[in-house]
């Protein structure tokens, strides 16, 4: 929400400057996300008066306009708005001037006629083109009441103020009003606000002969408040009044509709004008619309309800979506002359499904959906009639139409000082306590240490000791509460072995070159079925934002790939990353999904780069499998990790993808992407992989023992196999770890070779065996008799020849 400083001047004592205000209220419970000032960076605007205007001898839209800007000789001014004319005052900025963006005004010749400053529209002098007022969106803005010419234009337009963008969380949902934000910076700096409030004159003639109303439901609508004003002249609004609205990011419209707006950010209250004439009946109906049932609202878009939508009726069609945006129907337009006003309280529940389904939310609907101070509704619709009959030269009707009301009340919550210095960790005293409530604007009655406090209407967030005891923190000020622990006793937090064993993949990841990423846990319907590593039906969500996040994610590549692209779209070629978290997948008739950990990585482009010295190392299959490999073996899994090959994932190269094994259990796969896969989806060459992490959790484990370093030598023995084809190392490797026997501490693979000298369909595998004792030294006997029983072992279960 926009803050106006000056405003809040006018409504409560601010000591400070806007920045040390913003520092201060941001650390009392309330997040000040910027103070912006209009007319930073712009000087030597001035309001000037238009005396004459007349078509430019050289061009057919441009004119030449002789302005007065209080100095001895008016100024020829060249200007191009379609909508320049005598007579009007004018924002002019003269040579020498800043506007927006930093640009200079000099003087100059247009055409061949001399210029002496410029005119100005609204967006040329910083304004935000949804503020400025539509009639001025394509031509320079006109002041509507006499100005001195010369006179500051930034002050006029209140541009010399401060705005102070707060952020305002669901449940201080009391500061989207300036007298709740006046509540909160009084009850900050110990000053109490003063609210003037504008006295309403009714007429004779009874609302009732002029509007009855109804509420079907009043679940639906607990508080609806009506009166009317008639006699009204509908008119561009005072700029005293169009600074307040666009200084709070709101565009003038015209009187009436800038009055709604302008209680709503006084008040925090919502209100709505109906044209009484264009209503077709003398009945308001409030109700749940019919299925199918149209509405064209004010934006001009259509819509087709539902029954879950609340309308406004005028006893047979809808006028208007309750609390959300009025029908265009009813709208207020120049020939109105009779206005309905309406203020309540709707089923916030309703209001938020409402906006959210026909994408129409508005200052209306977040305040309706977040809450309302009950007590006010009535406040702000007497507020905005009285400022209705003196801006609009009306006459308001006697009396107001309610057929739902709801009473508003103080709530009364006890607490104890022994309570909140306890939770707190402080030593306040009552007085202190007493002096904090009372600055907040609670009432408070004090009896044996125990406060009976009672919580105002404006303060609906506040019902248990909780929320009082996070008044007195933030009031007293976070930044004075004592640094203690607490006396109970304690258990020492830690990870669970779990959580030890996710941050040391992250770690082993990281040290491995690869990048942390997270992504979306919503993607689409069919790129959560591509890279499955178990069966399983995908989650859809009910009201999904977009079809790009509208199912929950069954795999953990997809969502790497994007970021893949993002990358190379932006030139960033060699990329590593990898992402851990959870997938979520249903079987059978589940409703809730199944969460389950993984881990998933993709690679692209260069290992390492071409320098004086190195070739370029591309990515390929082997080195993320290096990687998934020295991942798992610090799993210390007592079954053997192998590789085999598979063609069982569509998405990937069926000659370059390996399903990977736990024993007889499969966690996971690694590979290429398919070409085909690549190509579609605009990919580089690319290599993933992916990891059931919670399977990898319960696979049975052996404990890591330090060994000391050997004392005797090894002995190594070299072998070369000629095999078939078909047989891969994990089988030869297979073979080794079951026949090489004790001493037998490593097998290396050094050499593969297929061609020359070789029958077809064989190749030629060469292996480094190392041999030790941890004893004695290691005799020749006793290393020949262990290699033989390999050799033997590899021709009889793999009909291995030993070249």
């Amino acid at each position: 929400m926009n803050v106006s400083y000056d405003w809040l001047k006018e409504l409560v004592n601010v000591p400070v400057s806007p920045e040390e205000l913003a520092d201060k209220v941001s650390r009392t419970g309330i997040e000040i996300d910027g103070v912006k000032h209009p007319d930073a960076g712009l000087k030597k605007i001035v309001v000037g008066k238009v005396l004459t205007s007349k078509p430019h001898p050289n061009s057919d839209h441009l004119k030449l306009c002789e302005v007065d800007v209080g100095e001895a000789e008016p100024r020829q001014i060249v200007c191009g708005a379609p909508n320049v004319a005598a007579g009007q005052t004018v924002i002019v900025a003269l040579p020498g001037a800043r506007i927006a963006d930093n640009v200079k005004i000099k003087k100059g010749k247009m055409r061949g006629e001399e210029s002496l400053g410029m005119i100005c529209a609204l967006q040329e002098i910083g304004f935000n083109e949804n503020v400025v007022p539509k009639s001025y969106l394509n031509g320079i803005y006109v002041f509507n009441e006499p100005l001195k010419p010369g006179s500051d234009a930034l002050a006029v337009l209140g541009m010399h103020d401060a705005i102070l963008d707060f952020e305002i969380t669901p449940n201080r949902a009391d500061a989207l009003g300036m007298r709740g934000v006046a509540w909160e910076v009084g009850a900050t700096y110990a000053e109490k606000p003063h609210f003037e409030e504008k006295p309403l004159t009714e007429g004779t003639k009874p609302i009732a002969d002029y509007l009855s109303a109804e509420v079907k439901d009043a679940h639906d609508a607990p508080s609806y408040q009506l009166r009317v004003i008639d006699h009204v002249k509908v008119k561009e609004s005072p700029l005293w009044l169009q600074r307040r609205l666009w200084n709070a990011g709101v565009r003038p419209i015209n009187n009436i509709v800038d009055i709604t707006n302008l209680i709503m950010l006084a008040y925090g209250q919502p209100l709505h004008a109906f044209d009484y004439a264009k209503l077709g009946s003398q009945h308001i109906e409030v109700r749940r619309a019919k299925n199918g049932e149209p509405l064209t609202t004010l934006d001009g878009r259509e819509h087709e309800l539902d029954d879950r939508d609340i309308v406004i009726t005028n006893g047979q069609v809808p006028v208007a979506l309750a609390g959300v945006m009025g029908g265009l129907n009813s709208e207020i337009s120049e020939t109105t002359t009779t206005v309905v006003v309406e203020a309540a309280s709707f089923n916030p529940v309703n209001v938020r499904k409402t906006a959210l389904k026909y994408n129409l939310r508005s200052e209306a609907s977040s305040r309706f959906e977040k809450g309302i101070n009950l007590a006010d509704i009535n406040h702000a619709l007497d507020a905005a009639v009285a400022w209705m009959a003196e801006l609009g030269g009306g006459q308001s009707a006697k009396g107001t139409l309610s057929p739902t009301a709801v009473e508003a009340k103080d709530v009364v919550v006890d607490i104890s000082l022994d309570h909140i210095n306890h939770v707190l960790g402080t030593d306040l005293q009552e007085d202190q306590v007493t002096g904090i409530f009372r600055q907040l604007g609670f009432g408070v009655t004090v009896a044996d240490g125990l406060f009976a406090v009672a919580v105002p209407p404006r303060r609906w967030d506040i019902h248990i000791k909780a929320d009082l005891v996070e008044e007195v923190a933030r009031i007293y000020g976070f930044d004075n509460l004592p640094s203690t622990l607490p006396t109970t006793t304690m258990t020492i937090g830690e990870y669970t072995p779990k959580q030890k064993r996710i941050r040391r993949t992250r770690h082993l990841l990281e040290g491995l070159g690869l990048t942390q990423a997270i992504t979306y846990g919503l993607t689409t319907a069919k790129a959560a079925e591509q890279f499955k590593l178990q069966p399983g039906k995908p989650t859809q969500v009910d009201s999904p934002m977009t079809t790009d996040h509208a199912v929950l994610r069954m795999n953990m590549v997809t969502g790497l790939l994007d970021v893949i692209k993002y990358n190379q779209a932006r030139k960033e070629t060699n990329v590593a990353i990898y992402e851990q978290g959870r997938i979520f997948t249903k079987t059978g008739n589940q409703v809730r999904p199944t969460e389950i950990e993984y881990l998933g990585g993709a690679l692209t482009g260069q290992v390492t780069t071409k320098t004086w010295n190195q070739d370029a190392r591309p990515v390929d299959f082997f080195y993320v499998k290096g990687i998934v490999t020295h991942l798992l073996e610090d799993y210390s899994l007592t079954e053997p990790v192998r590789f085999a090959a598979t063609q069982a994932v569509a998405e990937l190269h069926p000659g370059q993808a390996a399903d990977i094994f736990v024993g007889d259990t499969r966690i996971g796969f690694l590979g290429r992407l398919h070409p085909a896969f690549e190509h579609d989806n605009h990919l580089p060459e690319t290599f993933v992989f992916q990891l059931d992490l919670d399977a990898l959790f319960v696979a049975p484990k052996q404990e890591k023992i330090a060994q000391p370093a050997p004392k005797f030598p090894a002995v190594t023995r070299d072998i070369a196999l000629q095999v078939a084809e078909t047989v891969t190392n994990a089988q030869v490797m297979a073979v080794f770890r079951q026949h090489g026997g004790a001493y037998l501490k490593q097998v290396k693979l050094f050499d593969v070779y297929a061609g020359e000298h070789i029958a077809e369909g064989q190749k030629s595998l060469a292996y480094t065996l190392t041999y030790r004792r941890d004893d004695q030294t290691l005799t020749e006997d006793e290393v020949t008799q262990a290699f033989d029983r390999v050799k033997s072992a590899l021709a009889s279960d793999l009909a291995a020849e030993i070249r």
